[in-house]
């Protein structure tokens, strides 16, 4: 499985090309007397022994053959005995990397045998597991401790911290590994001054990294960076500059997680001054994709990547040498930038040139919902839309529309690719609207209480004819108290000295007259009493259908008339409306529900003035979303008012007990609240039910 192989290459010096270049014709592996050979066969003698590093996890060999290609016409050697699992042999440019993939980590030697190069493995070594999984770059060109040259920390636009290192030069190995909850970092062959040795505290940036520790162990730098939370991290590095970047993780931990927007196969990529054509060539081969490279596309560059999307890795190389890519299904074309807009620019101008040159035809389309005078101004672009914007057009310079009202019709003369994307517009524009039914309920319920007590108190005095014994009579007001004493006609009975009686209609009223013998002395009180409780209920329901997006209106009710004056005196009579009225707009969403645009008016004639009738007015305006079939309520007016009246006399009304027989008291309250109530349904059959 050569595609599923990180790469990982080093700094390698490229050996000058004699005019017969040598290749490795075959790879082989074998076990002789529990130790394992493989061998490497050439079709020329090596002069020294390749160079090569280790890396323990995952456990691998890789062999540098610089100055040397691969004739075996594959990549990838599948032998599954003993500590050896596969090999992989990959070209870039001129020099070959062959990559023993071990079961274990191990030690090698290797020895010129011919034409060949034996490489025999260690069994002591393999046996022995790696205590943690770390990764060794031996770097043979940099033998000498160099000093770092900055150390410093950056918030990315999406969140993810980047620890940015400036290194000596682009040859210093590099080994990244997760350790527990934290991620370390080492720099071969480094130095660090003693003003970068310290603890950088960056959890204030937002970021998943909560702190930066850099240290010196021994010949090399140790950075040890502790993230919180679920997070990944990617490392890359071009040219002096590394990068190590931790990005916080959304998904469930247990899933593969790729950065954000790729998605491509994971692999880790260790390039030192490679040419770019043979870095993307690396790239081709392990993606199975194919790369056409542009002429003008020259240079090296030096980055590591680990554990990154393929693609994420593509765009980061295009990225650093400012290049561009366009893809056609599995090629891909790699150009700079501005050779890319320049080819777009020109076959753009190509386009336009053929268009101008090419014949038009007349093509009739056939309308079914919508009108062709509207669709015809859509596509011509002579129309405007709600902003006050022209419309794009459809056609070409040389096309044009006519629509026919009489049978529904559009003839279009354009060339035939425009015609083709009329035709695809008025797939999606000539469709059936769905309808929608909106009812509305708007409920108006009053609640009213009164209660009031009153009294009336009086003296008289006059000649009488009384004859009788009793000094007292009883009535249901002053006149039948008196008339129930016996006494004469020449008594005053409505005189009173408090006349405090219930206002209106009294619901129930109790009188008495005390008098001496004689009659002619009349102490009169009347009390009355009422207490009233009403309630009212008024429903309007009007309802109305309409088509999606399209306003509809209905309403009723009365026009009263008004005298204006002009300016020179005279007067004419003008209505205005009273009116139940709903003005409604809905718009139908994916999901089935719907967006309503409400106006909602309750008017009823008030009272009447000098001026003619005035108009109790209750208006809603407002928009909601409603789900099909739902009931929304979307607004409520409530009034209550209160009042508490006492109408006595001074002094004798507030006065104990006594009190009550000089005054009147009166309590009212009104209450009143108005709701509307819409109810939405899309008409499945675009008819509206009874």
């Amino acid at each position: 499985m050569w595609r599923r192989i990180f790469f990982a290459l080093s700094l390698m010096t490229l050996a000058p090309l004699c005019w017969a270049q040598n290749a490795i014709e075959s790879v082989t592996g074998s076990m002789q007397s529990g130790v394992e050979y493989v061998r490497i066969d050439l079709s020329k003698a090596l002069d020294s022994v390749p160079t090569g590093f280790t890396i323990q996890s995952p456990a691998r060999i890789a062999l540098d053959f610089p100055g040397i290609t691969n004739a075996m016409g594959r990549s990838s050697i599948e032998v599954n005995e003993g500590n050896l699992k596969s090999v992989s042999v990959v070209q870039a440019g001129e020099r070959t990397r062959v990559v023993l993939n071990l079961k274990q980590a191990t030690t090698y030697k290797a020895e010129i045998k011919g034409k060949s190069l034996l490489v025999v493995l260690d069994p002591s070594s393999a046996s022995a597991k790696s205590a943690t999984a770390t990764s060794t770059f031996a770097e043979n060109r940099t033998r000498d401790v160099q000093a770092l040259k900055d150390v410093d920390f950056r918030r990315s636009a999406d969140g993810s911290g980047r620890v940015v290192v400036t290194l000596p030069n682009s040859n210093v190995g590099v080994d990244i590994r997760q350790q527990g909850k934290a991620l370390v970092v080492e720099f071969m062959k480094t130095s660090l001054s003693e003003g970068l040795r310290r603890r950088m505290d960056v959890g204030d940036f937002g970021t998943p990294v909560k702190t930066v520790t850099t240290t010196q162990v021994g010949d090399r730098v140790r950075m040890v960076i502790e993230p919180q939370g679920l997070w990944e991290h990617s490392a890359y590095q071009n040219d002096e500059q590394f990068v190590v970047e931790v990005k916080e993780v959304k998904v469930d931990p247990k899933k593969l997680t790729q950065g954000i927007g790729y998605n491509g196969q994971k692999l880790s990529l260790n390039f030192q001054s490679i040419e770019v054509r043979s870095l993307l060539q690396v790239i081709a081969d392990f993606t199975n994709f194919n790369i056409v490279t542009s002429d003008s596309v020259n240079g090296s560059v030096t980055l590591r990547l680990q554990d990154v999307p393929w693609d994420q890795a593509l765009d980061i190389i295009l990225q650093a040498k400012n290049l561009g890519m366009r893809k056609s299904g599995n090629v891909i074309w790699v150009a700079p930038k501005d050779e890319i807009a320049a080819k777009e620019k020109l076959d753009l101008e190509s386009m336009t040139a053929v268009q101008n040159l090419e014949p038009v035809k007349t093509q009739s389309f056939q309308i079914n919902f919508a009108k062709a005078a509207d669709i015809a101004t859509q596509i011509s672009g002579a129309g405007a839309s709600a902003s006050g914007s022209v419309t794009a057009r459809i056609l070409s310079t040389r096309g044009s529309v006519i629509a026919e009202p009489r049978t529904n019709q559009l003839f279009v003369t354009d060339i035939p690719s425009r015609l083709e994307q009329v035709q695809d517009l008025l797939a999606k524009l000539d469709v059936a609207v769905r309808q929608v039914v909106i009812e509305a309920r708007i409920v108006e319920a009053s609640d009213t209480f009164s209660k009031a007590l009153g009294v009336r108190l009086g003296a008289t005095g006059g000649s009488s004819q009384f004859n009788g014994a009793d000094s007292v009579a009883f009535g249901n007001n002053y006149s039948n108290a008196v008339a129930a004493s016996g006494a004469g006609g020449t008594v005053d009975a409505t005189s009173s000295a408090v006349n405090l009686p219930v206002a209106g209609t009294a619901a129930g009223t109790f009188a008495l007259s005390i008098f001496n013998a004689s009659a002619n002395r009349f102490l009169n009180l009347e009390i009355s009493a009422m207490e009233s409780d009403g309630k009212g209920k008024v429903i309007s329901s009007p309802r109305v259908v309409t088509a999606d997006q399209t306003k509809a209106l209905i309403e009723q009710g009365t026009e009263l008339p008004y005298q204006v004056a002009s300016s020179s005196g005279a007067t004419s009579i003008q209505f205005r409306k009273a009116n139940l009225k709903l003005e409604v707009t809905p718009q139908i969403t994916p999901e089935g529900s719907i967006i309503l645009t409400l106006d909602v008016n309750k008017d009823t004639v008030g009272q009447l003035t000098s001026a003619g009738y005035a108009i109790d007015t209750k208006h809603i305006q407002t928009q909601a979303l409603v789900e099909n079939g739902g009931t929304i309520v979307i607004g409520g007016i409530f009034t209550e008012d209160q009042s508490d009246g006492v109408d006595k006399v001074p002094f004798f009304g507030d006065l104990p007990f006594v009190g009550a027989l000089f005054k009147r008291t009166t309590k009212s309250t009104n209450k009143k609240e108005m709701l509307v109530f819409i109810t939405p349904r899309v008409l499945a059959d675009r008819s509206a039910s009874n």
